[in-house]
């Protein structure tokens, strides 16, 4: 009896591994859904953001090429939001077309506060300010020796 048993034992181990090693192949098709819809450049990141900018009715948008100049980043974005309720839904919506877009999760912080967010998707760091916050912290000024700047 003492074989038998030890087969029950080996049985029941050998069907739990075969359960967990079980794979959906509509989970397999799933994950091909999640590649980007467009490729992923600085480029076509920073087109995506002006263009969301511009949509959402950001105001004194300011472009600065960092290429060359620091690791940090490949551009930099600032822009205003004329009250915290803009600013925080400036930045969502930003977040939103990224995701959608590019299947990219950037980094944000202050949006809670609506005062300056931050996104940082890599390649491209965008600031939203109100324009009080925006006047007092001048990071265009900052960066203007950094790299070239554009206003759209």
């Amino acid at each position: 009896m003492r074989g038998f048993g030890c087969y029950l034992w080996w049985s029941n181990t050998f069907q739990e591994d075969r359960s967990l090693s079980y794979t959906d192949s509509t989970a397999f098709a799933a994950q091909t859904e999640t590649q980007p819809v467009q490729p992923l450049s600085s480029q076509a990141i920073l087109d995506l953001v002006l263009s969301s900018l511009e949509d959402d009715k950001a105001e004194d948008i300011v472009t600065i090429d960092l290429r060359g100049k620091t690791a940090m980043a490949d551009h930099m974005v600032i822009c205003s939001g004329r009250s915290t309720r803009q600013v925080a839904a400036i930045a969502q919506k930003l977040l939103d077309r990224l995701k959608t877009t590019f299947r990219l999760s950037a980094r944000s912080e202050g949006k809670d506060v609506g005062d300056w967010v931050l996104i940082d998707t890599g390649d491209v760091v965008v600031h939203v300010f109100r324009p009080e916050v925006r006047e007092f912290y001048q990071l265009e000024k900052m960066w203007h020796g950094a790299g070239g700047s554009s206003a759209s």
